[in-house]
């Protein structure tokens, strides 16, 4: 692996970005700083923190970046009337370059050498939030597990969560197949195949 020493990790406490956050200090033997945006999303960015904390993470960032979101990135969308394929609005890959921007501000900050996202190698969000960075700081390191690991399904991620002892929620034999990501203006669902990795779905609908 490449040396890296520290990596801003965006980090919603959730299934993917939990195992990512035990898997980057085991592959890269590096200090993880974590960064959880505040886009409106609601009760589960505070818990985000006491999970950090138990992972051993001494740098936390959570930011309240609704105000921004909406004055710069929503209210700009809404006057352009973008539509993706004339059927629903970007709300969740519209927050994208507006998380990428923290992190590249974060990394500064903290003298981070890289930074990374728990976007799937099957997705745009890996493109838009690696975009973003490299435009503002060209030279980053970007880790983007989903392209370097092989646990390639929800089920995988559970039991590594287990297997290293990472807190999540885990109802009997049934698990949830959903992701879900909200902010103020939308809420996007996504599921989980055991062979078939993401299946992104486009929450149509979902803006609130």
């Amino acid at each position: 692996m490449a040396d890296v020493n520290k990596v801003v990790l965006a980090y919603s406490g959730g299934l993917d970005t939990s195992v990512i956050l035990k898997w980057l200090q085991d592959t890269y033997n590096c200090e993880v700083v974590t960064f959880t945006a505040d886009l409106g999303q609601g009760e589960e960015v505070e818990p985000a923190r006491a999970k950090a904390q138990a992972m051993g993470v001494r740098e936390i960032y959570i930011d309240d970046l609704r105000e921004e979101f909406v004055r710069d990135f929503v209210f700009p969308m809404f006057r352009a009337n973008t539509v993706y394929e004339g059927e629903y609005l970007l709300g969740t890959s519209i927050a994208r370059p507006l998380i990428a921007k923290r992190l590249i501000e974060i990394a500064n900050e903290t003298g981070a050498d890289a930074i990374s996202h728990g976007a799937t190698g099957k997705g745009n969000d890996q493109v838009r939030f690696e975009l973003g960075a490299y435009a503002l700081k060209p030279g980053v390191k970007v880790i983007a597990p989903w392209r370097e690991w092989d646990l390639l399904s929800r089920e995988k991620l559970m039991d590594y969560a287990e297997k290293h002892a990472i807190p999540i929620e885990r109802h009997g034999k049934k698990k949830s197949p959903y992701s879900m990501d909200a902010n103020l203006l939308h809420i996007s669902v996504r599921g989980v195949g055991e062979r078939g990795g993401v299946r992104p779905g486009r929450g149509r609908g979902g803006a609130v």
